[in-house]
């Protein structure tokens, strides 16, 4: 199955996005922040599966933090970088 940004986004809205708002956006972000750190380590131990865990889980709470924001992550992705001139 292919899995597109804004079907992410959607699923992602779908199963967290009323307790990601209770939460805040600041608190969100510090678990998007969390996520990172876990992501540096993983990437530090060179443990391919961890890694690719911990890519997904960066994803996820940066689409939550879009979600909360109100930001079509699929569209500023296009946006930025789909123009005839992408930023180097």
């Amino acid at each position: 199955m292919e899995v597109t940004i804004k079907y992410a986004q959607e699923l992602m809205r779908k199963y967290y996005f009323e307790r990601d708002s209770k939460r805040g956006l600041y608190a969100t972000f510090t678990w998007f922040v969390e996520e990172i750190g876990e992501l540096a380590e993983a990437i530090l131990s060179g443990e391919k599966e961890s890694i690719m865990e911990e890519v997904a889980d960066v994803l996820a709470w940066l689409l939550s933090l879009a979600n909360i924001l109100g930001i079509d992550v699929e569209e500023a992705f296009k946006k930025k970088y789909m123009s005839p001139h992408p930023p180097l």
